[in-house]
């Protein structure tokens, strides 16, 4: 490819709205451009790398047995009505009549696709176990889309689906993919990546891997323990609570009643009463789809309520409330004794088991209750609501503190079981001569996503620094001068057999060529100048400047492939 011909521009200023590296480094280098929110073009540059993407994400799907389809992104109304995700998804799903009057949606993900696709050709249970992949656009509508290509509204994904006879088989699906994955992070230049166990989420299911790129800018926080090696989303992370020494707050006997006129947050709280908060008992309020009255999570000050736990517990969406003037609550003085039971649900968290002397709402404006044991209320259950820290122990080895780190996924897995099979009616003949249904795993690796992960966790100040397995062109060939025209052509011929070469033929100046080599980050540069034609020898060096060599003209192409193959 000459440079000249190369569509897209690359600017020198950090774009204005971009917040992460990958983000700014992939607009300034010509990659992609906006079109919408949270929706993008692909530039030729952004192209190349997404296809040597998906090549290796083919190549190991295919490894392990997955054969390649194609789904529509278009559906109708009643296919997601089976799986009871029409009425389930709200927002994030696109819905829209087509000129027949007739309810369609645009696909977020293809589960119901893949089970209306495989129950037609799977009938009997010589046609397991099935395996089927495809990379395919999908549209959710993301309420917050950000940092570029890391979260949007429009993607590419590579999905794949798998039905099974038995757990057992599915099992040995879900660990092949496992297996999978690894390796296309790998091949792919990926380095400082971890799985983790995950909560499955709308997808549905018991066993779920999400696959963690460690990044300052990831949203999803992960536990992980520096002793034994457990990782978990912090949405399902357990962790072994610290048993702090006991301070007192009690200034007699028993309870007793106090005025805290105003005092309404945990913070306040604290500096009134000079106490710490894990001696306060903090309650959120949920509002939960389908529940007629809110739900009260009742904490201990210190730790925050995880909403995933929570949805998972109650079998709905939840949402936290916040005050309102109408609603009768007494916001901010919400304790448990004395609570109507009949107006709220009611939970306690596992943080306040066998705790004693605490302080609480006294539920009437302004007052607050000191001196509460917890053992006093009688409470039936306590339940693992809490959200894991860095100030807990690991639940395995019990030894070691967490750790809690940002990611970016760039993968996941599901075992689904029979969520979506039962509820589709999909049915095999099994070889008893019954009806059975079969049990189902998914598995995903965002296409678009991966490409600025990559970046973001390879680049320096002046651009992208690609491993060369995906890279956009494997050398970037700079020439400095008319006199190096002819030279730099001449060795584009040749090495264009055995290498992806772009070419900068365009009659610019040195800063400016080698400022845009940087933002396209080929691995492997080479400058041809009339320095280099006068002493017979040309500069060869990779693209972080680590390594940079004098070489002559015949001794260039392998100089490339050592380089080359250090960079994989």
């Amino acid at each position: 490819m000459l440079m000249s011909r190369l569509l897209g521009n690359r600017y020198k200023e950090w774009p204005a709205d971009a917040v992460s590296k990958s983000h700014g480094l992939l607009l300034r280098g010509g990659y992609i451009r906006q079109v919408a929110t949270g929706i993008y073009s692909y530039l030729p540059l952004a192209q190349r790398v997404s296809n040597k993407i998906i090549k290796i994400v083919k190549e190991e799907m295919e490894k392990i047995g997955f054969e390649e389809v194609l789904m529509p992104i278009v559906m109708p109304k009643e296919l997601w009505e089976e799986s009871g995700r029409y009425e389930s998804i709200t927002e994030e799903l696109v819905r829209f009549k087509d000129r027949t009057d007739h309810d369609m949606l645009l696909a977020m993900t293809h589960e119901e696709a893949a089970v209306q696709l495989a129950r037609t050709e799977a009938a009997t249970y010589t046609k397991y176990p099935l395996a089927i992949y495809q990379v395919q656009t999908k549209f959710r509508d993301e309420p917050r889309p950000r940092s570029g290509l890391i979260r949007v509204r429009e993607f590419l994904m590579k999905d794949a689906y798998s039905f099974h006879t038995t757990q057992e088989d599915l099992d040995e699906c879900y660990e092949k993919c496992f297996a999978a994955y690894v390796n296309i992070f790998k091949r792919v230049g990926i380095k400082n990546f971890v799985a983790v166990e995950a909560d499955s989420g709308m997808m549905g299911g018991n066993k779920a891997h999400e696959f963690m790129l460690l990044c300052p800018i990831g949203e999803n926080s992960i536990a992980i323990c520096p002793q034994c090696g457990y990782k978990a989303n912090v949405e399902i992370a357990k962790g072994i609570l610290k048993h702090k020494e006991e301070v007192k707050t009690r200034q007699t006997s028993g309870s007793e009643e106090i005025f805290t006129p105003g005092i309404k947050t945990i913070e306040d709280l604290q500096n009134a009463l000079k106490m710490p908060k894990e001696k306060i008992i903090k309650a959120c309020i949920f509002g939960v789809k389908n529940h007629s009255k809110p739900v009260i999570v009742f904490i201990r000050g210190d730790f925050e309520v995880n909403e995933t736990k929570l949805r998972t517990l109650l079998k709905s969406e939840c949402s936290s409330q916040t005050a309102s003037d109408s609603d009768g609550i007494f916001w901010g003085f919400i304790g448990p004794v004395g609570l109507d039971s009949e107006r709220y649900d009611i939970y306690y968290d596992e943080s306040l088991k066998n705790a004693s002397d605490m302080v609480c709402g006294a539920n009437k404006k302004d007052y607050h209750i000191r001196g509460v044991d917890v053992a006093t209320l009688k409470i039936g259950q306590f339940y693992d609501l809490y959200k894991a820290t860095s100030a807990m122990f690991c639940p395995i080895c019990q030894n070691a503190e967490l750790e809690v780190e940002n990611g970016i996924e760039i993968g996941n897995i599901f075992e689904l079981g029979e969520k979506y099979t039962k509820t589709m009616n999909m049915l095999y003949v099994d070889k008893d001569g019954k009806e059975k249904h079969p049990v189902m795993g998914c598995y995903g690796i965002g296409i678009g996503r991966l490409l600025a992960s990559i970046v973001e966790e390879s680049n320096d100040e002046n651009g992208p620094i690609w491993p060369a397995s995906v890279a956009p062109f494997e050398v970037h060939i700079v020439a400095i001068g008319e006199k190096a025209n002819n030279l730099a052509k001449t060795l584009y011929g040749e090495l264009r057999e055995d290498f992806d070469v772009l070419l900068d033929d365009r009659d610019l100046s040195a800063g400016v060529k080698f400022a845009d080599a940087d933002l396209i980050g080929a691995p492997v540069r080479v400058v041809i100048g009339a320095r280099g034609i006068e002493s017979g020898e040309f500069e060869v060096s990779t693209r972080d400047k680590k390594n940079v060599f004098k070489v002559k003209y015949d001794e260039i192409k392998g100089q490339i492939e050592q380089l080359l193959r250090a960079t994989n």
